[in-house]
């Protein structure tokens, strides 16, 4: 144990000047480290919410918004599946949780029954003898839905705040139907509750051209829907029929960007294959007929179609604003919520509490930094000296650790770092006690140097070992605080052990080799 070979030497260099490299970022400032060059890291330890401060929000996702939607889809399909049977039917509509509409033949219960079932298998049919049907979803496809929505309602917001350039965001589920989000170093929450908030549901469908849009109800098919920013001569917004039939969704995009045309801001969007095609037959079929783009119940555009639209792009034009145009592209490239989101509780974390957090980490962190130093110097000497330098260089090891992987530093966090600078030594201790030993027995310098790092490298490997496992049980199961020490817990004992068995070793055989001392003063 006491030759070091080669490698090893060349291994300890290269993982120092990693680290180096790594945590000098910290020393700058955030826009100082962003504009080194790109070779060169950059990252900076990322502060959570508690240290930094930020925004905290509780979101609620409104699951019943989904099953009404669910319930009028039902009743569009049904209404086109009886008109194409020849079926007779009065007040198809939507009826708190259930779709109900009455057949004028009675006598057709059996074949309505058939098609009802062909159209959904997860469908309860309650039909009377009269011919009335009350439709309702299982609550097995209820629950499967309703988990589902919020599932991909925290991706799209991860998406959404990602795009925001969010640095280490928290996005968890909390209960059945709210997220927590947490925001560190956010100073503008409104404009993110903008952001997260708007459902940014966009399809494209065809103007009613025979509906009076001034009309007090819409025809069969038809509704009515107010523009996002056109009025008409009285100062109102314009309102539109528009078909409830769906030409092409906005699922079908694949890309949307800011752009300019005529020097104005517009978004360019661009569809997939099927989009593409879909789009670009209905805009053959329909020219001169007015193509509603519409956004979260609101008519953007409704131009013309002066030619078909082939090639799986186009042009959102509406007299945007640069931002406007920088927030709806952004919108669109993270996809449509399924359903709205309510803001039940907002907190702003102030920066002060931060900084009170980081004075009292760092208070902790020094003194327990120069209660070991001291420890081990006094006990063993030089070689506690030596240690010392290990330790040193293990906090260096965590910092860039840190900033190279993007974790992020919480108070809890900064606990187990405190934790980690008591237990880095715990290596150094065994093996200098088992030398010890070794020298009581009457050995020489060199072989009681080797049987000590021999002796007491199983010992070393087993007691990281279970705490490893540990902090990586605490990883999986934990959230939020707990996870953060357990990470830090984890990065810190991985570079106890490097150099401990690594660097420790090659200071002490550097010095064995130069000195040739006949005892050890340990």
């Amino acid at each position: 144990m006491v030759q070091f070979p080669r490698w090893q030497l060349f291994l300890v260099i290269a993982v120092l000047i990693a680290g180096v490299a790594f945590a000098a970022p910290n020393l700058l400032d955030r826009d100082t480290a962003d504009s080194l060059p790109g070779w060169a890291p950059s990252q900076q330890v990322n502060l959570g919410l508690d240290l930094q401060g930020g925004s905290h929000l509780l979101i609620e996702v409104d699951l019943d918004y989904v099953v009404r939607e669910q319930l009028d889809n039902l009743v569009d399909s049904l209404r086109g599946d009886l008109r194409k049977a020849g079926l007779g039917y009065t007040d198809l509509g939507v009826d708190g949780d259930a779709a109900t509409f009455t057949l004028r033949d009675a006598s057709t219960i059996d074949r309505t029954r058939q098609i009802v079932r062909d159209l959904a298998g997860d469908i309860l049919v309650d039909v009377s003898d009269t011919g009335t049907f009350r439709l309702t979803y299982t609550p097995q496809a209820l629950d499967a839905r309703r988990r589902n929505v919020v599932e991909q309602s925290i991706e799209i917001v991860r998406r959404r705040i990602d795009e925001l350039g969010t640095r280490e965001p928290s996005i968890q589920r909390q209960g059945d139907d709210r997220i927590l989000v947490q925001l560190p170093g956010v100073r503008d929450p409104e404009r993110v509750k903008e952001i997260i908030g708007k459902t940014a549901k966009m399809t494209f469908r065809f103007v009613d051209e025979n509906a009076d849009p001034n009309g007090t109800r819409a025809p069969a098919g038809t509704e009515y829907l107010f523009s996002d920013n056109e009025r008409n001569s009285a100062g109102n917004l314009f309102r539109y029929a528009i078909k409830k039939r769906v030409m092409v969704s906005g699922e079908s995009l694949t890309n949307a960007a800011p752009n300019f045309q005529d020097a104005q801001p517009v978004v360019s969007f661009s569809f997939d294959a099927v989009g593409g095609k879909r789009f670009c037959e209905a805009t053959r079929q329909n020219v001169g007929v007015r193509f509603a783009i519409v956004l979260d119940d609101e008519v953007i555009s409704a131009p013309v179609i002066r030619s078909a639209i082939c090639g799986g792009s186009g042009i959102i034009s509406g007299g945007f604003t640069v931002q406007e145009t920088q927030d709806l592209a952004l919108l669109l490239r993270a996809g449509a919520l399924p359903a709205p989101l309510t803001y039940l509780e907002e907190r702003t974390v102030g920066p002060g509490l931060g900084a009170d957090s980081i004075a009292a980490g760092k208070i902790a962190s020094l003194l327990g930094l120069v209660l070991v130093i001291v420890f081990m110097a006094a006990t063993y000497g030089l070689f506690g000296v030596m240690a010392n330098v290990a330790l040193l260089v293990n906090l260096l090891l965590i910092l860039a650790a840190l900033s190279g992987l993007q974790a992020t530093l919480t108070l809890p966090g900064i606990a187990g770092i405190v934790l980690t600078i008591g237990m880095a030594v715990d290596a150094n201790v065994l093996i200098f006690e088992r030398i010890r030993e070794e020298t009581h027995n009457g050995r020489g310098p060199v072989t009681a140097i080797d049987a000590g790092y021999r002796r007491a490298i199983t010992t070393i490997t087993d007691s990281n070992l279970t705490t490893l496992i540990a902090a990586f049980l605490l990883l999986i199961f934990g959230t939020g605080p707990v996870r953060g020490f357990a990470i830090t817990l984890s990065l810190g004992l991985v570079p106890s052990m490097f150099t401990a068995l690594m660097l420790t070793r090659l200071l002490m055989v550097t010095w064995l080799r130069r000195k040739r001392p006949q005892a050890l003063a340990i």
